[in-house]
């Protein structure tokens, strides 16, 4: 007689899902998605595909400081290598989209190897620090080489061709970019279950007994960059086309601190947690726009005239309340409901 549920082969253990319900609910998510984009209005559609980029950027950056407990203040100044790695070659001188786009994420996973072997003694704030000044060395470089980067007048760019399917219309540019972001989801979910991500994980629970256990700890902190980087660089490229123009000032500081309050909003060292954090970031600021819209036509223009501030603002509260009250984010949220439901009406 079974006194429970038992997970007896590795193919059981390691199984992204084993609950016909959550199969079929992703199955209608999927299909749901796929034909939003038709039927969405040109703004509905515009939030959808930020989303879908942001999505990608976070799930990116949790593998450096969610997985592998690395914090970065550089989200942004990858993105913008990963934006100029494929308008350039692509908008300037006549590349296919596909080869920009590879550039897109090999220019800053390359990049990630400056800053990230110099790093490779450094954690927390000290990290952090030098992944921020890494950003501004980016943004200063970009406008310095005037003439390969065309400085701060930026670069238009198209949307692309790919193997003869074109994206030009917003519908479809918003189903590659969802394209995108459910790769880089099942992708990072498979990377989590390795090797190599059990041994990011076990980098950011304890790096001393992580080496006992004879983990290289600078080949792995290495590919965390590496990987982080490359991801982040084609969200760069995607918010670029999706701008349709790439300059500095397109890709502000703002961005890595919305990277980071997505994870803490989200659930720090969950993909899940990236994927509802970005939808919960994205859409903070329309709620809020739509509440004060409904107070009337002085709070509505005063939101408008500071919507960057607001932004800023918004975050850092959310940043805060999630630290004091949710510390373990939507997801954690999630799984408290969960447990709720099952237990009712006992606590535990």
């Amino acid at each position: 007689m079974r006194s429970g549920y038992f997970k007896e082969t590795i193919a059981e253990q390691i199984a992204l899902t084993d609950s016909w319900a959550v199969r079929a609910w992703v199955i209608a998510l999927v299909l749901a998605l796929i034909v939003a984009p038709f039927y969405l209005n040109p703004f509905y559609l515009s939030l959808l595909t930020t989303i879908a980029i942001t999505v990608v950027g976070a799930l990116g950056l949790n593998v450096l400081t969610g997985w592998t407990g690395l914090i970065s203040l550089g989200h942004v100044g990858f993105m913008l290598l990963g934006a100029y790695a494929y308008a350039i070659p692509v908008a300037l001188h006549g590349y296919d989209p596909l080869v920009g786009l590879l550039l897109a994420g090999l220019v800053p996973a390359l990049a990630s190897l400056l800053v990230g072997v110099p790093s490779l003694r450094l954690t927390g704030l000290y990290l952090a620090i030098t992944t921020l000044a890494f950003s501004f060395i980016i943004n200063h470089l970009i406008l310095s080489f005037d003439g390969f980067t065309r400085g701060a007048r930026g670069i238009f760019v198209n949307r692309p061709t790919i193997l003869g399917v074109s994206f030009q219309s917003d519908a479809a540019f918003a189903l590659l970019c969802l394209g995108f972001a459910a790769a880089t989801l099942l992708a990072t979910l498979n990377l989590r279950r390795s090797r190599i991500g059990r041994a990011f994980v076990a980098i950011r629970d304890n790096d001393t007994a992580a080496r006992v256990m004879g983990v290289n700890l600078h080949a792995y902190k290495l590919f965390a960059f590496v990987t982080s980087s490359f991801i982040i660089g084609i969200s760069g490229a995607l918010y670029g086309i999706f701008l349709s123009f790439v300059s500095v000032d397109g890709f502000p500081f703002v961005l890595s601190i919305q990277a980071l309050a997505i994870l803490i909003v989200g659930g720090l060292g969950t993909a899940l947690g990236a994927v509802l954090g970005s939808v919960f970031i994205v859409l903070l600021p329309e709620v809020v726009n739509l509440g004060f819209g409904v107070l009337g036509g002085e709070a509505a223009r005063a939101i408008s005239t500071g919507a960057h501030e607001l932004k800023s603002m918004l975050y850092g509260l959310v940043i805060i309340l999630f630290l004091r009250f949710q510390p373990h984010g939507l997801v954690g949220l999630w799984r408290d409901l969960k447990r709720g439901w099952v237990n009712w009406p006992l606590r535990y």
